[in-house]
């Protein structure tokens, strides 16, 4: 509970923001107390973001005023916000991939020593941060080729070594998996402890019943309700979050049929990221692949698409072996992947929607070579609205919100009609209403006779949405669980053997 005989650390008394002529924030208030987390909720496009960025000084509000512990607070920059105590943690990875773990850690603040920066000083604090939350690599490391998890816990450990009085952590958990997440807690109790204040966004809502002290939500730009509490049902916040009521969050799982349309046959990782996998998926069921982060379920997945090289074993569909050495091989017999990272590897997010759709799509939209404007433009509308897509064809989807990019990757490859579809974290970073309709496109694969394949690290989704559920323990299957006897402990179980 907050403490009101102590002052706010952050007040912000009716902040608004417009971009040109359309307002996106509408006079929010809002307060901070030091030692507690305060949840900041809402659906994709709610002013979340926009919020937060004017609080770290990324963006200057339209019009309000805000205080930081009693004094007036305008920061005009980033380095302003982090001068004055405001550290802020982006669900968007901004690590330098050249430099090292330790020099992303402390960069724009280095350490030195007579003038020259202090590498000792500087790798022994990154490496205490990494330590703190259970990384266990070389803060000499360089950032290219690290997981997106490991990479968001080292902008979770370059935050925590700001000594800041207030964090923002937007999405801190979007990329991990369960230690991962607990070990991030231990250090938000730590910071709590030590009159740290923390605003939490997240789309995992669990989670905030966990971690949080109070809860805000915001939808359309306005603050339309605050609980004091975050003891409260899921769908309480769910409900004041749409603004409606909510059915079911995942359908009515179907019966699949008995025919085995996909197989994996003692299947080897040429990187050595799994080894020995072997299960088949029905026509028409969701398979569901559970496990800590560093499991090898991403791995797995890129390996059945094509993306990454296999030693040994086969892959099979309707019996024929199609084990690919390349994504085009995987692609031709109908295995697409919708990726773990949309913006890296399943846009191209300063090209349009329509072109975005196109680049999956080129016998579709084009004759003897020839790509036909007016063809791109009809096909792009057509999947746009086939797959609830919110925006226009001509717009670049780095203007999008995230939901609805991943509505768009889903969109490109499903126009193809595939046989198999691997979606590796569906819903990563999305809001509520956004997953629902996801689920519901899933489920409607399925109900078409695909062959569907879900890894997620979030393990209310994997056990609502699966058939059954193949959990992975550092690059071994550990079980294959059928959906009536999965459950949050029986996958752990599996996970942790």
């Amino acid at each position: 509970m907050t403490n009101t005989q102590t002052p706010p650390v952050l007040t912000l008394k009716n902040i608004t923001k417009s971009f040109g002529p359309i307002e996106v924030l509408h006079g929010v208030d809002m307060e901070v107390y030091p030692g507690e987390v305060v949840a900041l909720l809402g659906e994709n496009g709610a002013g979340k973001s926009t919020l937060s960025n004017i609080i770290s000084g990324t963006i200057l509000p339209s019009s309000g005023e805000m205080t930081w512990r009693g004094a007036r607070y305008e920061p005009a920059t980033p380095r302003e916000a982090i001068d004055a105590g405001v550290g802020m943690i982006h669900q968007e990875l901004l690590l330098l991939p050249h430099l090292s773990i330790a020099e992303n850690v402390f960069v724009g603040r280095y350490p030195t020593k007579q003038g020259r920066i202090d590498r000792h000083e500087m790798e022994r604090r990154a490496q205490i941060g990494l330590q703190r939350l259970g990384l266990d690599v070389s803060p000499r490391r360089v950032v290219q080729g690290l997981s997106t998890a490991s990479q968001q816990l080292i902008e979770i450990a370059k935050a925590l070594t700001l000594n800041a009085k207030l964090l923002i952590l937007d999405e801190p958990t979007a990329a991990l998996g369960g230690e991962e997440t607990k070990l991030l807690f231990q250090q938000i109790e730590r910071l709590k402890a030590e009159g740290v204040g923390i605003i939490y966004i997240s789309h995992r809502l669990e989670e905030i019943r966990q971690i949080a002290d109070r809860i805000v939500v915001m939808r359309d730009g306005e603050k339309v309700q605050q609980f004091e509490t975050a003891d409260l049902p899921v769908r309480t916040i769910v409900e004041a979050m749409v603004g409606r009521n909510m059915d079911q969050m995942f359908p009515a799982l179907a019966k699949p049929t008995e025919e085995t349309t996909f197989e994996v046959r003692n299947l080897n990782s040429a990187l050595g990221h799994f080894h020995d996998v072997n299960f088949s998926v029905r026509r028409g069921e969701i398979f569901g692949i559970a496990g800590l982060v560093g499991a090898g379920r991403t791995e797995l997945v890129r390996a059945l698409a094509g993306a990454d090289p296999i030693a040994e074993g086969a892959v099979l569909l309707n019996g024929e072996d199609i084990t690919p050495n390349a994504p085009n091989e995987a692609i031709d017999h109908g295995v697409v992947l919708v990726p773990e990272d949309r913006k890296l590897q399943g846009l191209i997010l300063s090209h349009s929607i329509a072109e975005n759709i196109a680049y999956a799509n080129f016998e579709s939209v084009g004759k003897a070579g020839w790509i036909r404007k007016s063809r791109v433009k009809q096909f792009a509308a057509e999947n746009i609205k086939k797959f609830g897509v919110k925006g226009r064809g001509q717009q670049n989807a780095g203007e999008m919100s995230g939901g609805n990019q991943q509505k768009v990757v889903i969109a490109k490859w499903l126009a193809r009609n595939p046989k198999v579809v691997l979606l590796d974290e569906p819903t990563r970073g999305i809001d509520v209403g956004a997953r629902s309709s996801i689920y519901e496109i899933i489920h409607e694969l399925a109900a078409k006779g695909v062959a569907v394949i879900v890894v997620s690290s979030d393990l209310e989704e994997v056990l609502g949405v699966s058939n059954r559920i193949m959990v992975m323990a550092a690059g071994r299957q550990t079980g294959i669980l059928d959906h009536s006897e999965a459950n949050d402990v029986s996958v752990m179980e599996l996970a942790t053997a």
